[in-house]
């Protein structure tokens, strides 16, 4: 089922997500791999490097209303091993560089 979903969500994939995908893939960020809409546990995640065990969750205006299925969600994920960073979409749109920037420090970090 979540590979189903991955699937589908990647074909409806949010503005900032087109973005921000456009500067991650094929190793386009330090040659860091990235996968996007990929399955973890019951989750499906917007964006992760597995090497780095780095996940990029990207949230829409409607995210505040979930905070506390996004913070147990980040539980889980951080409880398999996983690092989980979140941005703003209008943050990716308005400033895709700083956000690329903050991932490259997170990724170096390892």
């Amino acid at each position: 089922m979540s590979v189903a979903r991955a699937r589908a969500l990647r074909r409806r994939q949010t503005e900032a997500e087109r973005l921000l995908w456009s500067r991650l893939r094929n190793r386009r960020l330090n040659g860091w791999k990235f996968r996007r809409q990929h399955p973890i546990d019951r989750f499906v995640v917007d964006f992760v490097s597995l090497d780095a065990k780095l996940i990029v969750e990207l949230d829409g205006s409607g995210h505040g209303m979930r905070e506390a299925s996004d913070q147990h969600r980040t539980l889980i994920l951080e409880s398999l091993g996983f690092r989980v960073q979140r941005y703003c979409n209008v943050e990716v749109q308005a400033s895709i560089e700083t956000v690329l920037e903050d991932i490259l420090t997170r990724l170096e970090k390892i």
